[in-house]
């Protein structure tokens, strides 16, 4: 039975499920749609899950793998008792950006998923912004087309041409998703965005980028909007994963547009933060503009329309959560838990005694114009450093490109005084917090949400539920703040200082 968008309006007792597809785990969340109340949340797989690195700076995973956990998730969330499988009518996908899935006619996927941190098709990337001329590129899809997903899709085509050939669509991950619960290959403007498919001028695919890389058009998917029916579950899918029959998929967006949703920024000067495996700054700008050397990148938003400029820069460190937890395996032998090197860390003075530590060992950094400069421990005294300052000093090195990333967001006119995230990963640290707050000046506000819940209530705009995002989100409570201490701002001042000394020293 298909409903309409109307008639999902009228539902009383509707729940509703977000996806959250990371390259970490895979987490799905169900929502009472009334009430906003989160049923359920689970993910798997309890550790993360693989990356297939076959050569330095490459990345990959398979879809399957996601899939395979997101029905571990659900399974889970579908035992809990308020959660009732068939009120389940609307899903909303939220993915990891920039990745490639390549599927066959037949919807095969043809080889592992290239993702986000792969750095391989870096080169192809800078020759394109040369050959299709960098005020074009930056005037028309506001970056260069850079490690992005139409580079990935190239590097492809010139390593691996007989599977090129067999390429029916390409798809992001979370157009895979939906294609695995719909029958449909589909995907979005924002999501060809990121990937650097399209064309803000012409409000299209570029085929400034398809000419000069040699992709047919009919590679891209059928393109819906961010919020609506995106396509109805099949009755293979709803028996699969053991929900309605009813249910569509009403909403995607990737995981950082996706997680500001999550936080209701939607407007010109909100911003929002994430700080997991990657970390990241996601300001709203509702003008075109962008960074001249691509350092920080604008996609379009979830609610960007050819009406209504509504623009995401995103800047992005990979090395954030990674270092974290590199630190916990590697410098503290598995022995603590995360609040346990927090305590360690506390015991060590601002600036962690000269102690610097470079996050950028996760791959080329785009915030550096995509150099690999690696991750660096500076200033190691093997007399008076410990555990606790490595510990101090691997969060301070993540806050610190964070402001340096910040500065850059400053020229292309996000301010930054209110940082908004969820009450997660790296922000439950005291000592992240609060040097995030003071090296920046900025009031930080913590949320009881994440990207599987936004992406619920995504689905509850997307499938009508929902009147405004003003009513979807109006059960978002702010559960912390923190606030900029003065009396220190000279001390996070100087330990930045010593920290923007040791980067300098590697990029020049």
């Amino acid at each position: 039975m298909f409903l309409s968008l109307k008639s999902f309006n009228l539902i009383k007792n509707m729940q509703l499920l977000g996806i959250d597809i990371g390259s970490s785990s895979v987490k799905t969340s169900i929502i009472d749609g009334a009430t906003g109340e989160c049923l359920a949340s689970v993910f798997y797989p309890k550790k993360e899950m693989s990356i297939i690195a076959k050569e330095t700076g490459w990345a990959e995973q398979k879809p399957e793998d996601w899939w395979e956990n997101m029905k571990l998730a659900l399974g889970d969330c579908l035992k809990e008792e308020k959660v009732d499988p068939q009120q389940i009518k609307a899903i909303g996908i939220s993915y990891q950006m920039h990745g490639l899935v390549m599927v066959d006619k037949d919807q095969k996927v043809l080889r592992p998923s290239i993702i986000w941190c792969d750095s391989r098709a870096t080169e192809i990337g800078a020759k394109a912004f040369d050959e299709i001329g960098g005020e074009k590129c930056l005037s028309s899809l506001l970056n260069s087309p850079g490690n992005f997903t139409a580079s990935k899709l190239k590097w492809v085509k010139d390593n691996e041409p007989e599977l090129f050939a067999q390429c029916d669509k390409i798809m992001l991950p979370g157009d895979y998703i939906a294609m695995r619960i719909t029958g449909k290959a589909t995907t979005t403007a924002s999501g060809l965005s990121e990937g650097i498919f399209w064309d803000f001028q012409k409000n299209e695919v570029s085929k400034d980028v398809l000419n000069n890389y040699g992709f047919p058009e009919s590679v891209i998917p059928e393109i819906l909007d961010t919020f609506t029916n995106q396509g109805q579950i099949t009755k293979e899918a709803a028996a699969e994963l053991g929900i309605s029959e009813e249910a569509v998929v009403a909403y995607r967006g990737g995981d950082q547009p996706n997680n500001a949703l999550s936080l209701n920024v939607l407007k010109p000067g909100e911003v929002a933060t994430t700080a997991g495996t990657s970390g990241v700054v996601y300001g709203v700008s509702g003008d075109v503009k962008y960074d001249p050397q691509s350092r920080v990148n604008t996609f379009a938003h979830v609610n960007h329309s050819a009406e209504e400029n509504r623009l995401g820069v995103l800047l992005c460190i990979n090395g954030t959560g990674i270092l974290n937890s590199w630190m916990n395996s590697k410098v503290g032998g598995g022995k603590y838990s995360y609040p346990e090197m927090n305590e360690l860390a506390a015991q060590v003075p601002i600036g962690s005694d000269g102690l610097t530590i470079l996050p950028f060992g996760n791959g080329a950094e785009r915030v550096l114009e995509n150099k690999e400069v690696g991750a660096q421990i500076g200033n190691l005294a093997f007399n008076n450093h410990s555990q606790g300052h490595l510990f101090r000093a691997a969060q301070e090195g993540i806050v610190f490109s964070f402001k340096y990333g910040m500065d850059i967001m400053k020229e292309v006119g996000i301010e930054t005084n209110v940082i908004r995230a969820g009450e997660a990963n790296m922000f439950l640290s005291p000592i992240f917090r609060e040097t995030l707050a003071g090296i920046t000046g900025a009031t930080i506000e913590l949320y009881n949400t994440d990207g599987s819940v936004g992406a619920a209530r995504g689905a509850g705009v997307g499938c009508g539920f929902y009147s405004s995002f003003e009513e979807a989100f109006k059960n978002l409570k702010v559960v912390k703040t923190i606030t900029p201490d003065e009396s220190k701002k000279a001390e996070y001042e100087v330990a930045y200082e010593n920290w923007l000394k040791e980067l300098e020293l590697k990029i020049k």
